[in-house]
């Protein structure tokens, strides 16, 4: 191993060398009381240190760097105190995720790291948003994504480099390859020799450095970083390394031929660098052993004061609080009573547009929606009111650019992506539902992202264009789900998801779009989220629907009047209002479920549930549900309204009126 010292002051020298130290001695203090059963995990980077610490300490200190699990030389290089740490990993009260995360899934925006997720692609789209911010802001700083050979195997690893190829985004992808995911060796992993070779696939620079060299890697990044600012390009760079301990350690390394690590432990960067610094009398021996003090004093000192902070106590309504950013949500009313009418895709675009005046901070991506429009032409004429940088065409890589938008958040800014079909969203669901809902819950950061999601079906359009899935995201703790029926409601609940600074997924029904129109505010306003609206009062039977079946129910109700419908329209499906629900169930005592999505598993299970539990001294029959069949959407007309749940509702409400 090769060491070049040639511009590097003494200082700087002795400061790479303490952070390696420093590292190494953590870890090594930790598999003690891993052994000792007084810490339940460790994911050990041993043999690995000079990248994190070389990349970290080549940034500058307000640059976001998304690492993974093994490297806490980003965090110990960021200078976050150990104690805390400790604490983190302890799963204790004042750690940085109050008991909810483990080891490193946590972040911190005082020492500005994204913190990860399991699935270890997500990270690197993030970076793709910090590097847009910078880009929008016209900062000279850059975003730092960590992956391992493993995670390169990701769809997210090449939908992030794409993304960021193409955007020209300042940002570094640094794979750290050790040889081995998990078990699994590199030549089960890719075919390609290196996988820098992988970035003029990208048309971005690569490079192939020793990973075991902090003097190399501390210069790379450094070159990298300066690259990146001035030519407002990515950059690949693969650090070649070997992990001396298993993918954690209960995986064991028994899959690993023993040579490997007579040939790398040769390699250790710690051991290596040490020895050049004593060769070269930048160290001493008396030095080392003080350095060495300093650490231990520090490591236990905060191992005993992490040992002695408080375990978190169970508080349910703590718990509850925290899932969703503070946020005073009520509705802002228009500053005139002007009205005109709109179509329900026209308000949809006044609102956006309005937004984006009101929020100069309020980015909208997705595909198609540049020039052309947008599929449906909700933002046609936009770029030329606000411009290629807040109205961004992107590549058909869902998932990066949900990713993208919780970057953008990190930064401050407001983002909007728009699913050209709802069905679209299961290529992006990860991001979604791991990484926007929880990430206040556990860090504390708020996601400040809509995602539209035009829905539904009756438009001929077949079983990937039509259907419903807005149950699927009711489910997540952490995300807030409205689906609009009518023009007014349309614009008043998109400006109060853009309002809101938590994720919030947007639900708007394509056979609404230019079917349905009625009178809309000028002005900018917001509809409270989480407040339904009680479309008309009755005395017998109650509808509790929300989207295209709330016109089915007025349809079916105007053309039976012999028996008195109370419709009401929940507008927000999480969350839930649940006064306006046990009203309606008050006033009839029958109550019927309608949704367009298929029956079972559907929100109207969940509601049905909830009114059973909650209101059955006020039934005076069972509750009955309408819904879809539960096959896929069909394209031939004839199928697609039998499967539909209106071709039922006059079934399902003759079973109720016979109790």
């Amino acid at each position: 191993m090769h060491f070049d010292k040639t511009g590097y002051e003494l200082e700087q020298l002795i400061e790479l060398y303490t952070h390696m130290l420093r590292s190494r001695m953590i870890e090594e203090k930790m598999l003690v009381l891993l052994r000792q059963g007084k810490v339940s995990k460790w994911f050990s980077g041993i043999g690995q240190e000079a990248i994190a610490i070389g990349a970290t300490l080549a940034m500058d200190k307000d640059e976001y760097i998304m690492p993974l699990h093994r490297n806490l030389g980003v965090f110990t290089g960021r200078g976050v105190p150990f104690d805390k740490l400790f604490m983190q990993w302890q799963g204790k009260k004042d750690g940085f995720s109050k008991g909810r995360e483990r080891s490193f899934h946590f972040g911190t925006n005082d020492y500005h790291i994204c913190g990860m997720i399991s699935h270890l692609g997500p990270q690197l789209a993030i970076a793709d948003g910090v590097a847009l911010a910078h880009k929008l802001n016209k900062e000279n700083k850059v975003a730092l994504a960590f992956t391992g050979e493993g995670g390169t195997s990701e769809g997210d690893f090449h939908e992030a480099l794409n993304v960021a190829a193409v955007w020209n985004l300042p940002v570094i992808f640094l794979v750290e390859n050790n040889g081995y995911g998990l078990s699994t060796p590199t030549s089960e992993q890719y075919a390609c020799r290196q996988i820098a070779d992988r970035a003029i696939g990208y048309g971005m620079k690569g490079m192939t450095i020793e990973g075991n060299n902090i003097l190399e890697v501390y210069n790379t990044i450094k070159y990298a970083r300066q690259y990146c600012i001035e030519e407002q390009k990515p950059i690949l760079i693969e650090c070649m390394t070997f992990r001396m301990r298993g993918h954690e350690e209960a995986s064991g390394t028994k899959y690993v031929p023993n040579e490997l690590f007579e040939e790398w432990g040769k390699k250790d960067p710690v051991l290596r660098y040490e020895e050049y610094l004593l060769e070269q009398s930048v160290l001493t021996q008396f030095l080392i052993n003080e350095i060495r003090e300093k650490i231990k004093k520090e490591i236990e000192d905060g191992i005993a004061k992490g040992f002695e902070a408080n375990e978190p106590v169970a508080d349910t309504e703590e718990e509850l609080n925290d899932i969703y950013a503070p946020f005073d949500g009520q509705a802002i009313g228009p500053a005139s009573a002007t009205k005109s009418e709109k179509k329900f895709i026209q308000a949809i675009s006044d609102g956006l547009k309005q937004s984006m005046q009101k929020h100069d901070n309020l980015v909208l991506m997705g595909q198609d929606i540049a020039e052309y429009g947008g599929a449906f032409k909700v933002t046609q004429g936009f770029i030329e009111e606000f411009g290629r940088e807040r109205v961004r065409n992107t590549p058909i890589c869902e998932s990066a650019i949900v990713g993208a938008a919780l970057g953008l958040s990190l930064k401050g800014y407001k983002a909007m992506m728009e699913m050209q079909f709802a069905d679209f969203v299961s290529v992006g669901f990860n991001q979604i539902v791991n990484n926007l809902a929880k990430i206040y819950y556990r860090w504390g950061q708020n996601a400040d992202v809509v995602v539209r999601m035009p829905t539904g079906a009756g438009v001929g359009a077949g079983p990937f264009h039509s259907q419903s899935n807005e149950a699927w995201f009711t489910h997540v703790p952490g995300l807030k789900v409205v689906y609009p029926s009518t023009p007014e409601d349309a614009k008043g609940l998109l400006c109060a998801a853009i309002n809101d600074p938590n994720p919030v997924m947007y639900f708007e029904h394509k056979a609404l779009y230019r079917s349905i129109s009625g009178d809309v505010p000028d002005d900018y306003y917001t509809i409270e989220i989480g407040k339904a609206r009680t479309v008309q009062q009755g005395d017998d039977v109650s509808i509790i629907t929300y989207g295209s079946g709330v016109h089915w129910a007025k349809q079916y109700a105007e053309s039976n009047k012999d028996v008195s419908f109370d419709i009401l329209d929940l507008r927000s499906l999480l969350p839930l209002d649940y006064d306006a629900i046990r009203e309606s169930v008050t006033r009839t005592g029958k109550v019927l479920i309608l949704h367009e999505d298929t029956l079972f598993g559907g929100i109207g299970g969940e509601l049905s549930a909830w009114i059973t539990e909650n209101c059955f001294e006020l039934l005076d029959a069972p509750i009955v549900r309408c819904g879809s069949l539960d096959t896929p959407v069909p394209f031939a007309i004839a199928l697609e309204q039998n499967f539909l749940a209106k071709s039922r509702l006059d079934e399902c409400v003759q079973k109720l009126m016979r109790y």
